[in-house]
């Protein structure tokens, strides 16, 4: 977003920042917030992966754009992810990779909950893409997953008739957390009756293996460099939620999916979260660190 549009006052619905999604109830529930007639709903743990692979003209990143209909964030582009299951925290898992200390001081919980988030990042990735990050040693990861065996138990995970426990035991598999990189951290704002804290991860694309259009979530999908998804945002093209454009950005430097993977550990997981305060009828809405989302929202005169 050009430096001059940050900050630019707007009318409910509308964005100065070319494709940041923006719902045009956002203003009444800040101000009910602000009032004290609005409880904070309890942010829902969930992980969103940022798949990537490499072309000759860089590395391109998976994303998909949610169905109009869906009630959080409907038409905007995202990557593959959801919720935690509760039984990703509570079910031993095969694993390989760094172990749950080293991933539960890396994202900052105890053991148990870094397996749930570290578990939903592989599970959402295979049952939006079917795509896995998994193998039957440290060393290996599975092939082609595209056989009516494989979409069998990628339904069973969706409808939760299966833990991923259970698909990873029965076919003798190990999850491979050596093969993600936590990259960041942000938060749904308090006013938004649907919250999640969710953990962003990059992946690579195993050998042997390719995305397949399953998600029941999305009505596209897109291989796009990361560039030129950011420049579709900025032009307007393309609705995205403010943690999508800014990990977008910081992918752009990467000239490679190892190079991007190789740089997580250096990226910083304190959590984003949105601030919204009143001032002389308007709403100002930032996130802190990320002035390019700040917006001046007017809303009737309200105070």
């Amino acid at each position: 977003m050009p430096n001059g549009e940050q900050g630019q006052q707007q009318t409910p619905g509308t964005s100065p920042a070319g494709g940041q999604w923006y719902p045009p109830e956002w203003p009444g529930l800040i101000r009910a917030l602000a009032d004290g007639s609005l409880t904070p709903a309890e942010p829902r743990r969930a992980s969103t992966v940022m798949l990537l692979r490499d072309t000759a003209s860089g590395p391109v990143v998976h994303m998909l754009r949610r169905r109009t209909s869906m009630a959080f964030a409907g038409g905007a582009y995202a990557y593959l992810g959801g919720g935690v299951d509760p039984r990703d925290e509570e079910h031993l898992v095969g694993w390989a990779g760094p172990g749950l200390g080293e991933w539960a001081e890396r994202l900052g919980t105890d053991a148990r909950t870094a397996q749930a988030i570290v578990c939903a990042a592989v599970r959402e990735t295979f049952e939006e893409a079917g795509v896995l990050l998994a193998g039957e040693s440290a060393g290996t990861v599975v092939g082609d997953t595209t056989g009516d065996d494989w979409e069998a138990d990628r339904q069973a995970l969706v409808a939760r008739e299966l833990s991923f426990a259970e698909f990873l035991d029965r076919r003798g598999l190990r999850l491979r957390s050596d093969l993600l990189g936590a990259w960041a951290r942000w938060i749904t704002p308090e006013f938004e009756p649907r919250r999640f804290d969710t953990w962003f991860f990059v992946a690579a694309l195993p050998e042997g293996q390719r995305t397949r259009d399953v998600s029941t979530e999305a009505d596209r999908t897109v291989w796009i460099r990361p560039a030129d998804a950011a420049a579709g945002y900025d032009r307007g093209e393309l609705l995205m939620m403010p943690p999508t454009i800014s990990t977008l950005r910081s992918l752009e430097p990467y000239g490679s999916a190892a190079g991007a993977l190789a740089a997580a550990p250096g990226q910083d997981l304190a959590p984003v979260l949105a601030q919204a305060v009143l001032e002389n009828g308007e709403v100002v809405l930032s996130w802190p660190g990320h002035e390019e989302f700040t917006k001046r929202v007017s809303f009737g005169g309200a105070s």
